[in-house]
């Protein structure tokens, strides 16, 4: 196995197609051919299904294409530092569920590490994509939430795709709403007094199972519900239709405004968010503090379990 055979599968993933990679790395298309299927004798694993249109990643290729690009990405760090004397940016990725303290934390790591050497990246995105990131080295962490109902189907998925879970916070159930819904200046809510109202749930695309939500009792009978695939959808469906969501209670005004609001819900439901990040290896200087940075809304996730909580950020 070599650094250019790990190059060459990179490129034809990213392009689709043996001819258009061939061309991007200006050799022939039978010697490019011939390198793949080399690689692919020697570690015993068919990295590409080929057709007339084109070739795509199999699912064990995708796999070692993950472990690829870490490889290429640091052999190209040591080769701009050492050889070519030039400073390239180091890059740091984190998926999650929509969280916004989350977001919040990864603010304030920038802050303190500035753009000028680091390249970051972070995606708010569905529940298994958080899982296939982190799988793949496309992010460094992964955020999301376990409960007693996902806790040994997510577990199982995770040590099938060779990541670990650390727990972070503990947290009651809360309802998130807008302060001027009818509900929104009690002191805590019962599931039925918000039958009428719209639950707004993320959409899961392909992974719509109850076990990939990121709302706790997804599997609780709502009479109305809408389905939308970022934040700012949601929060504009809360002021417009009274919808409301189901959240940790840890909200952050500095980044979604002081139009919103978290009541307890009453329900003995907890859960659990944690990082995921693959086994074996290191959190890098970045992910350390950004688990820091989240770790300092503890307090918060305490007092939401204990119903004392009110503090906003």
């Amino acid at each position: 196995m070599t650094l250019t055979q790990l190059k060459y599968i990179i490129t034809v993933a990213d392009a689709g197609s043996m001819n258009l990679a061939a061309r991007e790395l200006y050799i022939s298309q039978p010697s490019l051919s011939q390198a793949v299927k080399e690689l692919e004798k020697e570690i015993g694993v068919e990295l590409f299904c080929r057709s007339n249109r084109g070739v795509s990643i199999t699912q064990e290729g995708s796999e070692f294409l993950g472990y690829a690009r870490q490889v290429v990405e640091q052999y190209d760090l040591i080769e701009s530092r050492y050889i070519d004397r030039t400073n390239v940016k180091k890059k740091f990725g984190v998926s999650m569920q929509h969280y916004t303290f989350a977001v919040n934390a990864f603010v304030e790591m920038v802050k303190q590490f500035g753009m000028d050497e680091y390249e970051f990246a972070i995606r708010e995105t569905k529940t298994y994509e958080v899982i296939e990131d982190v799988k793949s080295f496309r992010s460094e962490i992964g955020i999301i939430y376990l409960n007693d109902f996902n806790r040994n189907v997510l577990t199982k998925l995770f040590s099938e795709s060779d990541i670990e879970f650390a727990p972070l916070l503990e947290c009651g159930i809360y309802v998130y709403l807008w302060k001027g819904h009818p509900l929104a200046g009690k002191e805590e809510i019962a599931i039925g007094e918000l039958e009428e109202y719209p639950c707004l749930a993320f959409e899961q695309g392909n992974y719509n199972s109850f076990y990939f939500a990121e709302e706790v009792l997804s599997t609780y009978e709502y009479k109305r519900m809408i389905r939308a695939n970022d934040r700012a959808t949601l929060l504009n469906l809360m002021v417009g239709l009274n919808g409301y969501t189901l959240c940790s209670g840890i909200i952050c005004e500095s980044l979604n405004g002081d139009e919103f609001c978290a009541v307890r819900l009453k329900s003995e439901e907890k859960m659990t968010i944690g990082y995921l990040k693959r086994k074996g290896t290191t959190l890098s200087q970045l992910g350390e503090k950004y688990v820091e940075e989240i770790k300092k809304f503890r307090a918060m996730s305490t007092l939401s379990i204990s119903g004392d909580w009110e503090e906003r950020l």
